[in-house]
């Protein structure tokens, strides 16, 4: 399929503007909770749900009128915003961005529903509910300006829930992500004025446009390279990839618990997207000419996270570091530049939001009964709340990557698809599978077997209400276990077309596996 297929096919078919109902709905409601008053607190919250659940409700709508063969952008909003600069309110989605866009609109109404802020909900809720919309429209935007726009909106509201509802030293990790998302973002926003600017002499005109950018124009491959940097280094702090990572184990652990269900969850894959949308999209050459680089950062990543997880005596810090180790894989897929390796990447996006999420839900859980995250003072749950543990246990499987559960598809067809293009780089890579089954099996029996203390002995049973919050989770862990067609038929289409894009652009042909090159050519 042709870049032209890519970028034109797959306009809305209903005239209900979809896309821009799912960022203006939480904004709407956002305000809404803002102005209400504190009196009625059970007011506030229920608001809040009922923003949050009819977000969601579009993006399920989305999904079930989303056509599957379809590899362009569809429900596409356009519409000119500042005419003089080119820049337009330019939503669209695609195979790339469909599941993570679900995934946002489903985990905001679990996260407002099964986590009790103790304080201060007004704004605490506001926060989340304009998050939501940040990260929406970070998935959406199909305009340069629009996604930077959005792209930062998103580090406002994480930094005050940190800030605000965060744990002992939350001040220090809120600013710490803060700054560092904040300078990534300056190369970005240099690198965005520069590539419109330059652009201009091969399309005649000033356009922030995505689409009209990545077709249309041209630049000297010198001048191409510093310009996907400029991109790059923003996406790599948000992942984050080593060596930039820094940021993240402090802001998981300080972070509430809803706040690293949403971090982990979501705002992580502005980074592994932006690669994917604005890298390989915009500069497919620098990108190649790049990938050795970020392969070997990408397998760096995936050995320091696991071995550093190993060695935590915090559990939330351990599963913040098991982040940096997962995504480590989203990368190496990326990079590696083939149909499975970047349609793995992209199922390994959702897998991660949904096992990484659960998990710090349950971390949450545990540190509500126990007051306290350190492995050494948790020991016998499975004795006296053995439904809880069985929770724990398939999330943990999963999030290791045990076949017939999610993590298993994302991570293998990563690694089979990336063994084509990299091959050194995927055997190294694949260790990182079983370090991941050495920590958690190990955090896990710590925790969980043995006798309890006395602490311990009154560690409450899952409660009904955190088991309807868990299902979700639980439900798409076992279904794209077993049954990941449905997904991956919706995210190969457009992955064809954007290595098709790559193609055309920079010559790429793409290796196929050895047994069909020998059935093709006998």
């Amino acid at each position: 399929m042709s870049a032209a297929t890519f970028a034109e096919e797959g306009v809305a078919a209903s005239g209900f503007p979809l896309l821009t109902a799912l960022v203006l709905v939480p904004v709407l409601g956002a305000v809404l909770v803002a102005s209400m008053s504190k009196r009625r607190p059970e007011w506030i919250k229920l608001t809040a749900i009922l923003f949050s659940v009819f977000t969601g409700a579009i993006s399920v709508w989305m999904l079930a009128s989303f056509k599957t063969a379809d590899a362009g952008f569809q429900f596409v909003s356009k519409h000119e915003w500042i005419s003089k600069w080119g820049i337009s309110w330019h939503l669209g989605v695609d195979g790339i961005s469909l599941f993570l866009v679900v995934l946002t609109g489903v985990l905001f109404p679990l996260a407002i529903v099964g986590v009790d802020p103790h304080h201060d909900e007004k704004p605490y809720l506001a926060w989340l509910l304009l998050l939501e919309a940040g990260v929406m429209g970070s998935f959406l935007s199909l305009d340069l300006f629009l996604f930077f726009v959005f792209f930062e909106i998103v580090l406002v509201p994480m930094y005050f829930l940190i800030g605000g509802w965060g744990h002992g030293k939350r001040v220090y990790a809120a600013t710490k992500f803060f700054l560092y998302t904040m300078i990534g973002s300056a190369f970005m926003l240099v690198g965005i004025a520069a590539t419109v600017l330059l652009a201009k002499n091969s399309l005649g005109r000033i356009t922030f446009d995505l689409v009209e950018l990545a077709n249309d124009s041209n630049f000297a491959a010198s001048t191409a390279r510093w310009l996907f940097f400029a991109f790059a280094i923003a996406f790599a702090v948000k992942v984050p990839m080593f060596p930039l990572h820094t940021w993240l184990p402090d802001a998981h652990t300080e972070a509430p618990t809803a706040g690293s269900v949403v971090l982990a969850g979501v705002m992580l894959k502005l980074g592994t997207y932006g690669f994917l949308r604005f890298g390989l999209y915009l500069f497919p050459q620098a990108a190649r000419n790049s990938r050795a680089i970020f392969l070997t950062l990408a397998v760096i990543g995936i050995l320091y996270g696991a071995i550093a997880a190993t060695m935590q005596k915090d559990l939330k810090r351990l599963v913040a570091y098991s982040s940096i180790a997962h995504l480590g894989f989203i990368v190496l897929g990326t990079f590696a530049m083939t149909s499975q390796s970047i349609s793995g990447g992209v199922l390994q996006m959702i897998n991660h939001g949904v096992s990484t999420g659960a998990l710090f839900l349950l971390v949450g859980m545990i540190y509500e009964r126990r007051h306290t995250r350190e492995i050494s003072a948790l020991k016998g749950i499975q004795s006296v709340a053995p439904v809880f543990a069985a929770a724990f246990t398939l999330v943990m499987l999963s999030s290791i990557g045990v076949p017939g559960l999610n993590g298993f598809v994302g991570e293998f067809l990563v690694l089979i698809g990336s063994f084509l293009t990299a091959r050194w780089w995927t055997v190294v890579a694949a260790s990182g599978v079983i370090l991941a089954a050495l920590y958690l099996l190990w955090a896990y029996q710590r925790v969980f077997h043995g006798e309890p203390d006395e602490d311990n002995k009154s560690f409450a049973e899952l409660k009904w209400k955190e088991g309807m919050v868990l299902l979700p989770f639980i439900a798409a862990i076992v279904f794209c276990g077993v049954y990941p067609k449905p997904m991956l038929d919706r995210i190969q289409p457009s992955v064809n077309a954007l290595i098709s894009h790559i193609s055309d652009k920079t010559g790429y042909v793409e290796p196929q596996p050895a047994s069909t090159s020998q059935e093709a050519h006998p």
